[in-house]
């Protein structure tokens, strides 16, 4: 099979409770979510002091359940999940503050949870309080979760960790790998404190497939060893595991021909070829018609058809410009036709590059600078909003449209957390422009938001000088050691005039240690606005070279006095 697939089986009971604390669920949504954001699974027990935490149970699984799905499919599992997780914790901490238990936390809208999330080949276990997950693989129950309770003797303990217990929510979080035949266990402690390890895979085995009898069964042994707690069961086997090419960005590799050489005035799979508009050796771009509305259509170069990476890249531009809304990032127009070919189609946007903006205007203004770098900005922190990178930022890579503003181009280096998770795109490789490109991509790590910042730092370095802060050094550095020894070339070397503070603005953003920059892009565009106090008393030089008439002047004062003193005070 090409698809994710499990079996699943679940049982839940009161036991000699008069009420079921406990809450379960499990969604196996249809593709392309399936692929997208996976297979979630979820337990949440009630705590006994509450008369209400089955209202909190049922909310927590009901809100991870249905708003996990909600979340953006370029967000990784983790992130979605936590999101989801701080807010139904958020939601259940209130609940209790505003009812007659907000001065005891104890009875009030609290519960335990375990979530399990199946993407791809991966599984994401999270996990706060006492219920557990355990997986079944080769005849051996493994424990992956550890129970969030605080002993203070050997007969009591307390829950140290639940939703809505306190305004933040600590997670647990861990990744494992999948296997065909890998068995997850999800229980609330009126099972697992009842049964050993051994009795619970003796259990499974003797039901073989009937993984809803199973779970019954496994109940059943709990009540019949004394347990008086609600129990739950979640069993989940994994039956196939997808392929490389079972994703949407590979369906279409496999169903698209290569488009041939297009030419003005073509008929092109419903569009009509203008002209071309760029061309390099990773792509050609043409402006097209679709009917009567302009669109730009990007089709990969001769020379890389047969490379299936790029071409990988070029089909992910496109779905990352449906994903981000902003008006400082290229947008794709939605899909109204079945294509043929491989291709993608963007809004076409009458202006030029910054990079030849940079040609016609060699000295703008500071404040002209700061205006572009900030759009530019915008555009960034849209991507890094949705957890993307763009990887890629230079001047041939930022359009100026005809009213001024800054669009962010050409995606193809672009990093998606959620599309990394499905391990279909290379990561393995520079993408970038060297010239443009943090020194940390040089030691073959991953980048960062702060990668971003650092190609962003260097477009304004060169709108304000023409030049690079290092040069042409970055690029050969391939060592901590060798990026430690890059001088920076300060602004004031230059012929412009730029307020000296600006430079180590610049220098902090552009510094070869990604965390020795900003922590926000937000941070770096508010100072290159408004200067430190730091940076302020670092520009402020000392007396003796302000003014050396007048330090020396002080000096001799202070001398004078002193000998005046000494000859003053009394002998002996």
């Amino acid at each position: 099979m090409s698809q994710l697939s499990v079996s699943v089986g679940q049982h839940s009971a009161k036991g000699l409770k008069s009420v079921n604390q406990d809450f379960h669920g499990v969604c196996i949504p249809p593709e392309p979510q399936l692929s997208s954001k996976g297979i979630a699974i979820a337990v949440a027990d009630g705590i006994g002091s509450s008369a209400v935490s089955h209202i909190a149970s049922e909310a927590a699984i009901g809100s991870f359940l249905e708003d996990y799905y909600c979340t953006s499919d370029a967000w990784s599992v983790k992130k979605s999940a936590h999101r989801v997780l701080m807010a139904a914790n958020s939601w259940l901490y209130a609940q209790t503050r505003q009812s007659q238990y907000r001065y005891d936390m104890d009875r009030g809208y609290v519960c335990t949870l375990s979530a399990l999330v199946l993407k791809a080949t991966t599984a994401y276990l999270f996990h706060a309080g006492d219920t557990r997950i355990h997986r079944l693989r080769d005849g051996e129950l493994e424990r992956l979760t550890e129970d969030h309770r605080l002993w203070v003797s050997r007969e009591t303990s307390y829950l140290s960790r639940a939703l809505g217990i306190t305004p933040h929510l600590e997670l647990d979080h861990r990744s494992l790998s999948l296997e065909v035949g890998d068995l997850f266990l999800l229980t609330t402690d009126g099972v697992h404190e009842h049964l050993t390890a051994a009795a619970m895979v003796e259990l499974i085995h003797a039901h073989g497939d009937d993984l809803d009898d199973a779970a019954r069964a496994l109940v059943d042994a709990a009540l019949s060893r004394g347990s008086d707690d609600n129990l739950t069961v979640q069993l989940v086997r994994v039956e196939a595991l997808p392929s490389r090419d079972a994703d949407e960005l590979h369906r279409q590799l496999a169903e698209l021909a290569l488009p041939p050489l297009l030419s003005p005035r073509m008929e092109f799979d419903g569009y009509r070829i203008v002209r071309e508009i760029h061309a390099s050796s990773r792509s050609h771009v043409y402006l097209a018609l679709d009917g009567d509305t302009p669109v730009a259509l990007k089709a990969p170069s001769v020379d890389l058809q047969q490379d299936r990476a790029h071409l990988e890249r070029l089909l992910t531009e496109e779905w990352i410009a449906r994903r981000i809304d902003s008006a400082h990032v290229l947008k794709a127009p939605a899909q109204t036709r079945r294509r043929s070919y491989l291709y993608t189609v963007s809004e076409f946007v009458e202006g030029q590059t910054l990079r030849q903006w940079m040609v016609d205007n060699p000295n703008p203004g500071l404040e002209k600078v700061r205006n572009m770098v900030e759009q530019i900005a915008r555009g960034l922190q849209a991507f890094h909003r949705l957890e993307m990178l763009h990887q890629d930022l230079r001047p041939d890579n930022v359009l100026i449209d005809a009213t001024g503003t800054l669009k962010l181009i050409d995606f193809g280096s672009a990093q998606v957390a959620g599309l990394q998770e499905r391990e279909s795109l290379p990561h393995d490789q520079m993408l970038g422009t060297a010239q443009y490109a943090a020194p940390e991509y040089f030691l073959g790590e991953s980048g960062s938001p702060r990668s971003d910042q650092y190609s962003l730092g260097v477009i304004a370095y060169h709108l304000l000088s023409g030049r690079l802060p290092y040069g042409a050094e970055v690029a050969k550095c391939r060592t901590r050691a060798e990026q430690g020894r890059l001088v920076y070339q300060p602004l004031r070397d230059s012929n412009r005039e730029v307020p000296a503070w600006i430079d180590d603005v610049l220098r902090k953003a552009v510094h070869p240690d990604p965390h020795k920059r900003y922590a926000e892009l937000s941070e770096f565009l508010y100072e290159l606005r408004h200067p430190s106090a730091e940076f302020l008393r670092k520009q402020r030089p000392p007396l003796l070279e302000r003014n050396p008439v007048q330090f020396w002047r002080s000096v001799a004062l202070v001398l004078a006095a002193l000998v005046f003193w000494l000859l003053l005070r009394p002998a002996g």
